[in-house]
C-alpha cells in the first residue's frame, strides 16, 4: 500500500522550514514492554517503519531513552539513509534507569550528552527538531526553564540541531522559552477529555507553531469512554479513529503523532484519522473535556 503525502489526513504543516504531514508516527511502541529493551518482532518494527514513510508519512517522533537506543537504531536500520523528506524529531531531558523509570537529566552536560547520543543513534550530523521534555511523568511542573533551553540553543549555533521545541511544559514555560529563542513546536498532552491546552493551542496556531499531543486516547473515565464509544459506534468505526480525527479538526496546528508496533493497526490509523466527523459529532465529543 502505498500514497502520498498529499492524500495522509490532514494535509500538511511546515515545521520550521520543512513541509511535514500533519498525520506522523510516534515511534515510542516500538521498544520493549515499558518502553525497554527491544522489541518481540525485530524485522516487524522495521517493517512499520518502512510503511510509514511508504505512506506518505513525512514526521516522525522519536527519544534516544526509549530502549534506551532501540528505537533510534531501529530507525536508522529501518530508513537510512534517509530519505529528503522525512523529518525526525527527537527529545532530551530525561533519561532511564533500571527499573524503568524516567529520572529527569536536564542539566546543561546531561542534554550535551543525550543530542550527542541522539545524533550517533540516528547516523546524522545535525538533528531536525530536538524537544526539550520538562516536568515530570505526572506531567508539567512549574519552574524556570532557561538554563536547560539555553543550553540546546547553543547546541543549535553549534550546529548540532536545527529547531527546537519543549514538551511537558505550562504555559509559562512556552512563554519563557519563546522569550529567549524561537521553537516550532509544543509537545504536551491533550485528548478529548484533558483540554487544558485549549487557550495554548489556539495561541500557537496563531503564532504559526505546531502543537504536538501525546496520549490522544490517555485518561478517559468509564463515563467519558462511553461517550466516545457512542460517536465510534454510530459512525462504525473505533475510538481510537474518532479520537484522532478529532485532533485533525480541532486547529490546523495540530499534528498527529500516534504510535503502534503493529503494521495493521498503523494503516487503521491513518484511515481512520481520516474520518469525517459531523457538527454532531463535533459537538457530543467536546461535551467530554468540557
Amino acid at each position: 500500500m502505498n500514497t502520498s503525502s498529499a492524500s495522509l489526513p490532514g494535509g500538511t504543516w511546515t515545521l520550521g522550514d520543512s513541509s511535514v504531514t500533519r498525520f506522523g508516527y510516534g515511534a515510542m511502541q516500538l521498544a520493549g514492554p515499558w518502553v525497554m529493551g527491544p522489541p518481540a518482532d525485530h524485522d516487524g518494527a522495521l517493517a512499520v517503519l518502512r510503511e510509514a514513510v511508504g505512506l506518505g508519512i513525512t514526521h516522525i517522533d522519536t527519544s534516544d531513552a526509549y530502549g534506551p537506543r532501540f528505537t533510534n537504531e531501529l530507525i536508522r536500520e529501518a530508513l537510512h539513509p534517509y530519505p529528503d523528506p522525512l523529518f525526525i524529531a527527537t527529545k532530551v531531558g530525561a533519561t532511564r534507569d533500571a527499573q524503568g523509570g524516567w529520572p529527569t537529566a536536564r542539566r546543561p552536560e546531561d542534554l550535551r550528552k543525550q543530542v550527542h547520543e541522539n545524533l550517533g543513534s540516528l547516523g546524522v550530523d545535525t538533528l531536525d527538531l530536538v524537544n526539550l521534555r520538562m516536568g515530570d511523568a505526572q506531567g508539567p511542573r512549574p519552574g524556570s526553564i532557561a538554563e536547560a533551553f539555553e543550553t540546546l540553543v547553543d547546541l543549535r549555533q553549534e550546529g548540532l540541531i536545527r529547531h527546537l521545541g519543549v514538551s511537558n511544559v505550562t504555559a509559562e514555560q512556552v512563554a519563557e522559552a519563546r522569550s529567549i529563542a524561537p521553537i516550532v513546536c509544543v509537545q504536551n498532552m491533550y485528548n478529548l477529555a484533558h483540554r487544558h491546552d485549549d487557550d495554548l493551542v489556539d495561541h500557537l496556531a496563531a503564532d504559526g507553531i505546531a502543537y504536538v499531543p501525546f496520549f490522544p486516547l490517555g485518561g478517559f473515565t468509564p463515563l467519558q469512554s462511553e461517550a466516545l464509544s457512542r460517536v465510534a459506534n454510530r459512525l462504525q468505526t473505533t475510538p481510537m479513529s474518532v479520537a484522532l480525527a478529532w485532533l485533525l479538526r480541532r486547529s490546523p496546528n495540530i499534528l498527529l503523532i500516534p504510535g503502534t508496533s503493529s503494521l495493521a493497526h498503523l494503516r487503521e490509523n491513518v484511515a481512520g484519522a481520516g474520518l469525517s466527523l459531523s457538527d454532531e459529532d463535533v459537538a457530543e465529543l467536546d461535551g467530554i473535556g468540557h
